[in-house]
Parts: C-alpha cells; sequence; structure tokens
C-alpha cells in the first residue's frame, strides 16, 4: 500500500514529544569518531505549516522534481530532488526518505557544490536519526556506525550509489554559502529479504524472518500500538538436517527462560530501540494464537525476532495504532516512563 498525509499527523501527535525535543545530530552516533558536522539549531516539525513533501497515496512519476525547502523535511517519493542554500546559516538540517517495507532506498547524486572551506558538510546514514538516536539500532545492525554513514564535500562528481539497508535512509546537511547546494536522484529498488523495517502505516501486517540467518530483525512505528501475533515458528524448525516440526502452541517468557531464539515485544522512548521495556517475548509453533493482544504505551512500538541461526524462524504481526480512546482506558502490556519522553 502507499503512504499517505497520515504519517505527518502519527509523528505530529503521538510523537510530540520527539519532535519538540528532538534534533539531527551525528555527535553520538559513535563515542570513538569526531564528526565534523555539529548541531547548530534545534528542528521541530511543528514549525513546518505544511509538510509538503508528504504527498496523497497517487505513486509519483520517476522523473518528478522536488524543491527542498524546509529544514526538515521528509519524502516518500521517487525522482530528482534539488536543494540550493539561501544564506550563511551554519543550520544542520535534514531529509528524511521512506518508502515500503519490501523496498530500499537507492540514492545518486547529480550535482554536488559544497565548498568544505567554509565548513560545507552532507552525510548519508543509512537508516534514520533523530535526538542522536538511529534506526536500526545496533540490536538490528552490527556493523560499525562508520560503515553506516559517509561525509563528504567540495566541488566534485559523487560517483558513489547509496542504497539503504531498509526501507527508510536520511541525508543530513549543512551549507553556510548562498548558491551552494546540491541534487540528488532517488529509486526504491527490490528488497528481497527484509529485516528491519521502520512502519509508516497506522495499521499493517508484517512478517519477520531470519530465513536461516543468525541475526536480530524487528519492525518499528514511532506510536503507541497494539500488537497481536498471527502466526508464529520460532525455535522450532532447525535450519539444516530433519526439518519435521510440531506445533508447540505459543510459549511465553522464552528470553527469561535463557532460550536463544525469540520474539521480544515492546517499547522505547525514543528512536533507539535496542533497549526495550519489555511486554513479553513469545516462542514456538503456533498457526493459530491467541487473540491475546499486547498494548504498548510508548513512543516507539518495536517487534524483535531474535534469530540464533540453528532455527529457520519467521512471525506474523498485526500491528495497529492505539486510538485516543485506548490510550484514555489507560492498560497497557508496557508503560515506558514519562520522566524518559521528556528528555
Amino acid at each position: 500500500m502507499f503512504f499517505s498525509k497520515v504519517f505527518v499527523l502519527v509523528l505530529s501527535y503521538s510523537c510530540l514529544w520527539v519532535l519538540v525535543f528532538g534534533r539531527i545530530s551525528l555527535l553520538r552516533l559513535d563515542e570513538n569518531y569526531i564528526p565534523n558536522l555539529k548541531p547548530y539549531s534545534e528542528l521541530n516539525m511543528l514549525d513546518t505549516e505544511q509538510p509538503h513533501s508528504i504527498l496523497p497515496r497517487t505513486r509519483p512519476k520517476r522523473n518528478e522534481d522536488h524543491i527542498i525547502s524546509d529544514c526538515l523535511y521528509m519524502t516518500s517519493e521517487e525522482g530528482n530532488f534539488f536543494y540550493k542554500s539561501l544564506n550563511n546559516e551554519e543550520t544542520v538540517c535534514g531529509i528524511y526518505m521512506f518508502t515500503e517495507p519490501d523496498q530500499r532506498i537507492e540514492i545518486h547524486f547529480n550535482y554536488f557544490d559544497v565548498p568544505c572551506e567554509i565548513g560545507g558538510l552532507v552525510a548519508f546514514i543509512d537508516g534514520w536519526e533523530m535526538n542522536g538516536e538511529i534506526f536500526p539500532s545496533k540490536m538490528d545492525d552490527s556493523r560499525p556506525m562508520r560503515q553506516r554513514f559517509a561525509e563528504f564535500c567540495g566541488e566534485k562528481k559523487i560517483k558513489q550509489i547509496f542504497v539503504s539497508s531498509q526501507n527508510v535512509a536520511f541525508l543530513q546537511y549543512r551549507i553556510p554559502g548562498p548558491g551552494k547546494g546540491f541534487s540528488f536522484t532517488t529509486r526504491f529498488i527490490k528488497n528481497p529479504a527484509p529485516c528491519n523495517i521502520f512502519l509508516q502505516d497506522e495499521e499493517d501486517v508484517i512478517t519477520l524472518r531470519n530465513y536461516g540467518n543468525r541475526t536480530n530483525c524487528s519492525v518499528s512505528a514511532m506510536f503507541p500500538a497494539e500488537i497481536h501475533i498471527l502466526a508464529l515458528s520460532v525455535g522450532v524448525v532447525p535450519t539444516t538436517g530433519r526439518r519435521y516440526s510440531f506445533e508447540t502452541g505459543s510459549l511465553y517468557k522464552c528470553k527469561k527462560r535463557g532460550l536463544s531464539d525469540y520474539v521480544e515485544i515492546g517499547g522505547s522512548s525514543g528512536l533507539d530501540n535496542s533497549n526495550l521495556y519489555l511486554a513479553d517475548s513469545v516462542c514456538g509453533m503456533d498457526s493459530k494464537p491467541a487473540k491475546f493482544s499486547e498494548m504498548i504505551g510508548c513512543g516507539t512500538t518495536t517487534v524483535r525476532l531474535v534469530s540464533s541461526g540453528i532455527f529457520d524462524n519467521s512471525v506474523t504481526v498485526a500491528l495497529r495504532r492505539l486510538d485516543e480512546e485506548r490510550i484514555s482506558n489507560g492498560f497497557f502490556s508496557v508503560l515506558c516512563p514519562m520522566e524518559e519522553n521528556k528528555k
């Protein structure tokens, strides 16, 4: 399904605390890295009267041109993008890109004039960053941060084509020079084995698989949500040898039991979901799980599939944003602390 303006509303109301106190910054991505790009201003999405980059559900033409005029710019479109600095302000700005769960984002720079001598810099991040927190977190992407971003400046042709590992990508830039800027083209390509997914829709059904690998995969959404497991096969079917299996039903507290493969359901206050407030951890084989749902009262809701590589795992979940009535009822499986939300 295609994305709509509803994502803007979700971000504006459900994650107000992130946007009011949030900023985009590379400062905290790697403690051992000394960045050239520093945060110069607080960014507030609510300052944008009309986030025109989020358009209706029609698929745009690939040759459509987009002028980047907002410091905090969000887009789910393919096409050509242009940015030109209008002043000498040393403001750090960002371009948040997202597409469908089973797609990746390819970025190719067509024009680049960002002088190093005036402090200009552009950085590509494989994922999203906000408030010094990044998605996917280190729990779900084990690569060092140096391998997940690249920064560059000067007047040159950038030959490298950047491809995200998941359905979100982020460009950050600081260009304190009138008339200087850059242009790039994005296109969405098929992801044959999606692992980490940033969900934009208020309601969706997602299947996570490890494809027999030792890895973590997750789906996250920036709003409180109801999680219902529709199908479960975790820690039962071996990746090698005889693949006979039988239904065990849903087993709970699997992480506490010391099992190697399980599904975590929980939430976090910010974008970083590496340390979840857990509602439960589930494993087993169950084609018809119970109708019981987990209510996650956090700014970010996450389902994570943890896999040792010994088993061929999969889990299908239905995720739906909690409406005001359900939130007002006050019943949550897990509730993130309010004081953390105010950081």
